[in-house]
């Protein structure tokens, strides 16, 4: 679609987009809700993204926010180089060295291509999250080992809209191959383990052949033991494609099977896994997540979803900072309140009940994040880039009834009862700053 938009070749293939409500911090956010209660709480939360919504403000803190974390929680964000997601890793290991009980690394990306460039087609979107623990999981931690390297391949400056990148074949030959190169070998030196013992080696994916070359310099079958990198399925996904990799490497591996995974940008890390069978219980394999989506219509669509049509502003720009404080409670981790009397949960929360009327003051709930619609309306006059907009009343599961916009859905498919899952979005600009809040979507 992208390559006969532009009378262009295509790279075959598909990639993941973002919805228009849809950024880096929000993949984070819900690669994070879909963990496995068990794995919450963390002592600290490492945001990993070359596309951060803000330009001075942490979105680590945002995820640790929405999770409901205390304010004791460190938190960090990694940034400006594509091997943020590794590098966040790898200081989640060393925080537990450091005596943190458990580290929660989520990373997301959502970098642009130039339109009618080559990155357009490849670059796509995606979220991934893990926790480090001290106690045993999925994996245990063999070896790991880091190169520095000052190369400039690819890169974007403050002043630059997209990433721009050097030329050929010449990033491929002398920064990715050699750089990546160096580090495996480096790590597999340390742990004493030759090439054919590694059951899955995940490489960063730029392009389908990239991780060839590397398999071929150390002796790899690149068929029996690289990673599928997703490039023809969800593309070159930036800081978060290490970790998607790796999760999808995890669901299969048995005990004992050694994973290596690597990132690469400015230098190249690399970290030895030993598998334990165990496997994680979360709500949809990688597979399953590729398997749902929804095909965009036209490139006009994406263009808008990806704001690359310049549109003057329109709307209200009321929205205040104060206000934001003042509820953060209810908006980002979403709490309610709930009567001492007849145990109505109901949101927002006031300062008597809506079922009962006791002036007494409610509790204070989480809310559920799964639910049904009540009631429905499809909005052809809201101001959004996929029009129309379904505004839904869900009733929640464990109490509660909210108003929300549905999103990834068709507005035709909506229906009464139907089923739904909350997810975290960003829901307007206004008042200089980002507004973050959740909507509904059809339940998985």
């Amino acid at each position: 679609m992208i390559a006969r938009e532009w009378g262009g070749a295509s790279a075959g293939g598909e990639k993941a987009v973002a919805n228009h409500d849809e950024d880096s911090l929000t993949l984070a956010v819900n690669a994070a809700c879909a963990l496995p209660a068990d794995a919450l709480p963390v002592d600290a939360v490492y945001f990993a993204t070359t596309t951060s919504p803000w330009a001075e403000k942490q979105g680590a803190a945002t995820i640790a926010a929405v999770l409901g974390l205390p304010a004791a929680t460190r938190t960090a964000d990694f940034t400006d180089t594509l091997r943020a997601g590794t590098s966040a890793l790898l200081a989640a290991l060393d925080g537990i060295a450091g005596g943190a009980r458990r580290v929660l690394v989520a990373a997301g990306d959502c970098r642009v291509g130039e339109p009618e460039s080559g990155a357009e087609q490849s670059y796509g979107d995606a979220g991934a999250a893990v926790v480090v623990a001290a106690e045993p999981g999925l994996a245990d931690v063999v070896a790991t080992h880091s190169v520095a390297d000052e190369f400039l391949g690819t890169w974007r400056t403050r002043e630059q809209a997209f990433p721009r990148a050097l030329p050929g074949g010449f990033e491929a030959k002398y920064g990715y191959t050699r750089v990546l190169g160096d580090a495996i070998r480096g790590l597999l030196a340390k742990a004493g383990v030759a090439p054919k013992e590694l059951g899955r080696v995940v490489l960063p994916t730029p392009g389908p052949r990239a991780p060839q070359a590397i398999a071929r310099a150390l002796g790899l079958d690149a068929r029996a033991q690289l990673q599928d990198g997703f490039w023809a399925t969800l593309g070159d996904t930036g800081a978060a494609q290490p970790l998607v990799m790796l999760a999808a490497a995890l669901e299969r591996a048995a005990a004992g099977d050694l994973v290596l995974v690597a990132g690469y940008g400015d230098g190249a890390d690399a970290i030895l896994l030993r598998a334990t069978g165990a496997r994680c219980a979360a709500a949809a394999s990688v597979s399953r997540q590729i398997e749902t989506k929804r095909t965009l219509s036209s490139y006009g669509r994406y263009a808008r979803f990806r704001k690359l049509l310049r549109t003057e502003a329109t709307g209200s720009d009321a929205a205040s900072s104060v206000v934001t404080w003042r509820d953060r409670a209810s908006i980002l981790p979403l709490h309610g309140g709930r009567c001492a009397r007849c145990g109505v949960v109901q949101f927002p929360k006031g300062r008597a009940c809506i079922e009962c009327g006791d002036a007494a003051g409610l509790a204070d709930v989480k809310l559920g994040r799964r639910g049904t619609v009540f009631t429905f309306t499809n909005d052809h006059l809201f101001d959004a880039p996929d029009s129309p907009v379904p505004h839904a009343v869900v009733d929640l599961d464990g109490g509660g009834r909210l108003y929300l916009q549905l999103t990834d859905c068709d507005p035709d498919a909506v229906r009464v009862d139907m089923p739904v899952e909350l997810t975290f979005r960003r829901l307007h600009d206004a008042g200089g700053f980002h507004n973050y809040f959740w909507k509904a979507r059809p339940a998985a």
